[in-house]
């Protein structure tokens, strides 16, 4: 798992890059003409270093399209240099000259170093996250469990319902059906978010299935789902604004909290049928009412306040309705029916 993420995080400059934006790229306050690339950096934490706007670093890079095909990785040790065209623009460049850093001269495996914080998203990328309604009522599901079970572990055995249609299929994850995901403006169905228990492999096929449960991160039982599980995609993480103007709402928090922020994991009420895509950046805007008594009438009044960008996410994880993002700064807390735009 941890080899597929670095390498889906390595292919994070072979997508196309967009055209260049109209605004110009500005420089950060007080950026230093250079910076020594430490194990734990990420490519946007560096470009934030120099940038007002760090989610355009493909563009400060200048990756070109020879380079988007065979992206220049940056390592540990690598001099980061600010340096300018000649036009004045602003552009990053790795200093030709040895690294700083003590080498060991040995064999070992260099790693270079990812877009975006890979811990953070790691557990989302295969994992099932959101499921239909039909999935939901008709999926497979346990309906029977080892005598003198109450809860099932790694090697216990599990009786299956509603996997008969893949015999084939050997390996299964294990979900809970959470809460509907309403869409706040229509109040339309978008899905169920799913919580990942774990995965069983099939043992024997049939009504009911025989499967043995081979991981677990929460207490599996009667009841719960499952589906069958895939290999994640190896996609690219290069963020780029969404081509067209598009606006999203904050739907849920993951882990149930009421409030998010840098580091936490939303779900937004737009997806792939809107034309959101893996590499998203939207910035994060107040949804603000303000209730107060009218000294005049005696009675309670509600003012919608003018819209307060106050953060960055990134687009991870997309389905058809929904899709997952990343909150890379926030001003103050991400509150549900926040709403996102364009950056």
């Amino acid at each position: 798992m941890t080899r597929i993420i670095s390498a889906l995080l390595l292919a994070l400059a072979a997508s196309f890059v967009q055209a260049a934006d109209p605004a110009p790229l500005q420089v950060a306050d007080n950026a230093p003409d250079r910076h020594i690339v430490v194990p734990g950096d990420t490519l946007w934490g560096i470009s934030a270093k120099f940038l007002k706007e760090p989610w355009r670093w493909p563009e400060v890079w200048r990756l070109n399209s020879e380079q988007i095909k065979n992206p220049h990785r940056i390592y540990p040790g690598d001099v980061i240099v600010l340096d300018r065209d000649a036009n004045g623009r602003p552009l990053l460049r790795v200093a030709n000259n040895n690294k700083l850093t003590p080498k060991v001269y040995s064999e070992k495996v260099e790693q270079g170093i990812p877009s975006i914080p890979p811990n953070v998203i790691e557990p989302f990328i295969s994992q099932p996250l959101i499921v239909d309604d039909i999935t939901v009522n008709e999926g497979a599901r346990i309906v029977g469990m080892q005598i003198e079970r109450v809860h099932l572990g790694p090697g216990d055995k599990a009786f299956v319902e509603g996997a008969s249609d893949r015999p084939n299929q050997v390996l299964w994850q294990i979900y809970r059906p959470g809460k509907p995901l309403l869409d706040p403006d229509s109040q339309a169905l978008l899905g169920y978010e799913a919580f990942y228990l774990g995965t069983a492999e099939q043992q024997q096929p049939g009504e009911p299935g025989v499967f043995e449960i081979r991981s677990f991160k929460q207490e599996i039982g009667r009841g719960d789902r499952l589906l069958p599980a895939a290999l994640p995609q190896l996609v690219n993480y290069a963020p780029h604004k969404p081509e067209r103007e598009t606006e999203a709402r904050v739907v849920s928090i993951y882990g149930g909290v009421g409030t998010a922020g840098r580091g936490s994991v939303i779900v937004l009420n737009r997806g792939t049928n809107a034309g959101l895509e893996v590499g998203h950046v939207l910035a994060l805007y107040r949804n603000r009412t303000d209730t107060f008594r009218n000294w005049e009438t005696d009675k309670k009044e509600t003012v919608t306040l003018p819209p307060e960008r106050y953060g960055l996410i990134f687009v991870f994880r997309t389905f058809e309705k929904v899709a997952y993002a990343l909150v890379l700064n926030s001003n103050g807390a991400v509150d549900l029916n926040d709403f996102l735009r364009n950056p």
